[in-house]
């Protein structure tokens, strides 16, 4: 089922979502799912699948020679959808970015997602590599997340790259896309990174889904001014429990947002990660109650593939 049917249909109560990340090449997959079965008692609307793209690492060959090899360390996110659709028989959202795909690979990728029923995607540009000063497309490929979301609603109405194809299939692909609260890191501005994101819902995209935030205000007044921009889809918040110390430095540089200062305080004050671990689930539960409250139609929860945190701050909000 769509998730933004599923958004619409529900008009009594906030629904609960999570994110997870495809186990590392050569792990089983028994991992993924002892993070997704204690969760599946908060009966999650559906699913985010993320996805990485390629990275190359240098190879010393026999003959004395330096290579650049690419290498995955995560598999994609078309077995991995099916496999949690064919256990746990609920809605997934696999992550598709432009880095590293051409527009032939990414139609590839949107058909065996057909051929599964698969029909709900989120479109993103994704991180540069880490080589590069900035993205770069691959050959061939989406620059932009909005080339990626005109690529599939073409697919939606039949269109595809070959265009000597005849009765082609239309897909049926709900879209959504990213939405950052405090500004995407390549925006000059506010205001620009709002019209772009105004450009991916003019073209298509259902609904948003925010990057996380540790303070609510900031997700409020995102909202406001999306409004205000014409943006009226549905946007649900994104949210990540603290774990560890390093992480109120990391995450601000990692993902260009603020960290409030009683939480910061209130980390460093922690003798051990354990202690940590206990403020970041208590924020994300008082985050969470004040945005339920404030009737928001998803809280959606990264969980970087661990349950515990998240487990804990639904046994409080749900």
């Amino acid at each position: 089922m769509k998730v933004i049917d599923i958004i619409n249909n529900n008009k009594e109560e906030t629904l609960f979502s999570f994110e997870v990340l495809p186990p590392k090449k050569g792990e089983d997959i028994k991992h993924l799912y002892n993070c997704i079965s204690p969760l599946m008692d908060f009966d999650p609307a559906f699913i985010d699948v993320t996805y990485h793209r390629e990275e190359y690492v240098e190879k010393t060959m026999p003959n004395g020679d330096i290579k650049l090899v690419t290498t995955r360390k995560r598999p994609g996110t078309v077995g991995i959808c099916a496999a949690i659709i064919h256990k746990y028989k609920v809605d997934v959202v696999p992550h598709l970015i432009c880095g590293g795909f051409s527009r032939d690979e990414t139609e590839n990728a949107l058909i065996d997602l057909n051929f599964l029923g698969i029909d709900n995607v989120l479109a993103l540009q994704g991180d540069k590599l880490k080589t590069e000063d900035n993205f770069i497309e691959a050959e061939e490929g989406n620059k932009y997340a909005s080339d990626l979301v005109e690529q599939i609603m073409n697919l939606n109405k039949g269109i595809y790259l070959d265009e000597v194809l005849e009765n082609t299939a239309k897909t049926d692909f709900s879209v959504s896309v990213a939405g950052y609260p405090e500004k995407h890191y390549a925006a000059r501005s506010m205001e620009d990174d709002l019209k772009y994101l105004k450009q991916k819902v003019d073209l298509g995209a259902d609904y948003v889904v925010t990057q996380m935030f540790f303070d609510n205000q900031k997700y409020f007044d995102f909202v406001d001014r999306c409004r205000e921009m014409g943006i009226n889809v549905p946007i649900i918040p994104g949210l990540k429990p603290l774990s560890t110390k390093r992480q109120v430095e990391i995450l601000p540089d990692v993902f260009f947002i603020g960290m409030p200062e009683d939480l910061r305080n209130a980390v460093k004050a922690c003798k051990n990660n354990d202690a940590v671990k206990e403020i970041g689930i208590e924020w994300a539960i008082q985050q969470s109650k004040e945005l339920k409250k404030r009737g928001v139609p998803v809280l959606h929860y990264y969980t970087m593939s661990k349950a515990i945190a998240t487990q804990e701050i639904a046994k409080a909000v749900f």
